[in-house]
């Protein structure tokens, strides 16, 4: 009992480093080199199909009449938008300027949508899943339109045409977000049993995202390690995604505060589609940006796996 208690009270520290030691003990076997083309395979269909059901289990739970736009979505997606706006501003009026890696990491910290899973730490947090919905729905919209017009001025790709780039984001982030909402719009309707039977599943889309993240932090430990970056470089990224990720989610919180939803408002700001970031920047800016994704993807899930500590503790008290 003590130990299904201990996985329950830190399920993200163990997924976490779960993903670090996987990785780290399959590539330190040479015997198992030929099963990574078929382990690649295998995740790239795990992953997406956990995050789909979590998010089908979560979105079942979330009565459709409550999303609606509020406020602080848009105070978010202004800080959201602004930011990256601003520093690619910089970055065309100064285009020699020292440290452009550290800001073009910025900007992909600052742009990348709300996390597919923030509704499900949301609802573990006591947050209205419902408007952090919303906002991801808002911020995966306000991404595939502002990159394809920004992008281009600092990172010209004359193969990417505006509605290219726009369908490619669209393409990545749409499906595993509208798939499984519509899914629990029609179990909701057709099948009452069955989403009453859904319902009950307290903290199933909780688990699922823990295994979920294993794999994401084992994705990221490999595109960090498989960078070219430098220590230098990487020390800096690090850096920079840090300060951003503390940015956002004092950001949402200290505005969400405002209209009494500071919890949800700080997961939509500070809980980020880091794979997605890692996507963006390999396809959109340089490799080396990427690396900020990955790093963003450790500090957010710390804080998240302090927040639920505290959450924890505030409810044995």
């Amino acid at each position: 009992m003590h130990i299904i208690r201990f996985i329950k009270n830190w399920t993200l520290p163990i997924a976490m480093l779960t993903g670090v030691l996987s990785y780290f003990i399959y590539t330190g076997i040479p015997a198992l080199a030929p099963t990574k083309i078929y382990i690649a395979r295998f995740i790239n269909i795990l992953q997406p199909t956990l995050i789909f059901t979590m998010l089908f289990l979560t979105f079942c739970k979330v009565d459709p009449r409550e999303l609606r736009f509020c406020r602080w979505h848009g105070w978010l997606l202004l800080i959201q938008t602004g930011s990256f706006v601003l520093l690619a501003g910089l970055l065309k009026l100064f285009p020699d300027i020292p440290g452009q890696v550290l800001i073009e990491g910025a900007m992909l910290c600052m742009i990348c949508p709300t996390a597919t899973a923030a509704a499900v730490v949301t609802a573990k947090l006591g947050g209205n899943a419902a408007k952090l919905t919303t906002y991801t729905i808002l911020a995966n919209l306000a991404t595939a339109l502002i990159i394809p017009i920004i992008i281009p001025l600092i990172h010209p790709h004359p193969e990417f045409t505006f509605g290219m780039s726009l369908s490619l984001i669209l393409g990545k982030v749409f499906p595993l977000l509208f798939c499984p909402f519509l899914a629990a719009l029609f179990v909701r309707h057709f099948f009452p049993s069955l989403h009453t039977y859904v319902v009950r599943c307290k903290d199933l889309a909780f688990y699922l995202w823990a295994v979920a993240l294993a794999i994401a932090i084992g994705v990221t430990v490999r595109s960090i390690v498989h960078s070219d970056v430098s220590l230098f470089h990487q020390t800096g990224i690090a850096g920079v995604s840090l300060i951003c990720c503390i940015i956002q989610f004092l950001s949402g919180k200290f505005i969400g505060r405002r209209y009494s939803d500071s919890i949800s408002a700080g997961q939509a700001l500070g809980q980020k589609n880091t794979v997605f970031a890692i996507w963006m920047g390999y396809t959109f800016m340089t490799p080396v940006t990427s690396v900020a994704g990955g790093f963003y993807s450790i500090w957010h899930n710390i804080y998240n796996s302090y927040q639920l500590y505290r959450k924890r503790k505030e409810e044995a008290n």
